[in-house]
Formats: C-alpha cells, sequence, structure tokens
C-alpha cells in the first residue's frame, strides 16, 4: 500500500533535522537548501513543514512534458528521472504547494521520493521525540490536496485556528 507524510504542525518544534537529514540522504552534505522537505516559520513559533502531498491526480507528473516525473506504485512517491529532466518548471507551476524545486546547482527538478519508503525526516522527527511528521498509510479517498498549500497560506490558517485573530495581525 502506498505511504504518506502526516504532518502535525503542533508538534513541530523548528528544530529543521529534517531538513539535515533528508540533504544527508540525498546529497551527502548537509545541505538544507536541496532538502525534499521544508520547514518555514513566518511568526515566531509557528512552524510549518512542507512536503510533497501526492495528489491524488499528481498534477505535476501530468504537467511533465518530458515524462520525466513518475509515481512509484510501491509507495506513492513522485519520482524524477534525471535524465529526462529538463527543468522547465511546469510541474512547480502546477503543483498547488509549489512543493517541486528546481536549484541551479542540480541538474533535475527535486521532489519527495519518500526514501523509497522509509522516510530520513520521520525517523529524525520520531528519534527527537516530536512526531509531527509521522508515517502512515496512504488510504483512496482522502483529501490530500488539504496539505498541498503555500506554506505561508497554512502557516496563516494555523494562526487564526491557534489563536483566534486574524493572521494579519501578526504576520
Amino acid at each position: 500500500m502506498p505511504i504518506w507524510i502526516f504532518r502535525e504542525y503542533d508538534r513541530c518544534s523548528g528544530c529543521r533535522y529534517c531538513e539535515i537529514a533528508c540533504s544527508l540522504k540525498h546529497e551527502g552534505v548537509i545541505w538544507p537548501e536541496a532538502s525534499r522537505i521544508r520547514v518555514f516559520e513566518y511568526v515566531p513559533g509557528i512552524t510549518i513543514p512542507i512536503i510533497c502531498s501526492q495528489c491524488t491526480d499528481y498534477p505535476c507528473v501530468q504537467a511533465c512534458p518530458t515524462k520525466a516525473l513518475y509515481v512509484d506504485e510501491s509507495t506513492g512517491a513522485v519520482r524524477v528521472d534525471e535524465g529526462k529532466c529538463i527543468k522547465c518548471g511546469k510541474c512547480v507551476e502546477v503543483c498547488p504547494g509549489r512543493i517541486p524545486r528546481i536549484l541551479p546547482q542540480k541538474d533535475s527538478v527535486i521532489i519527495c521520493d519518500l526514501c523509497g519508503g522509509d522516510p530520513e525526516c520521520v525517523k529524525v522527527c520520531r528519534a527527537l521525540g516530536f512526531n509531527a511528521l509521522v508515517l502512515v498509510d496512504k488510504w483512496p479517498g482522502t483529501h490530500y490536496k488539504l496539505y498541498a498549500r503555500d506554506a505561508e497560506k497554512i502557516a496563516r490558517d494555523y494562526v487564526k485556528k491557534l489563536y483566534k485573530v486574524d493572521p494579519e495581525e501578526v504576520m
């Protein structure tokens, strides 16, 4: 069954060890900019981990003109065939959360591949006791696009829920 990373924003400490673990796994060095997970802090103390939500309809995969993006059937993750990617940015444009990223130093777009089914970000978050990232089975019919939004929009909604104030007052 495909898997998914559930995010519990209340539990995120903002330590960014998930970014470090991800960049070490994928790049072999500590390079948070190349991490497939990013942590944003628009309001002090409110940290929002952002990662691919594996939308049910995979708009990024559908938009790729070279078919460089494809879905790994065992995990449900979007994978990148680096030899086919031309870094055109179509996947970024159609992604509701603008998750795929293009870095000048990389030869292709980067996006979470769930570490082949054993995500490093989840392991480090669990080891530190935060459990803001939890690996779960991906169930059909669930609205994963609720998580596939711009980090600032998620932060605004979270501030409104948490503090019962207009986010414009604090952001």
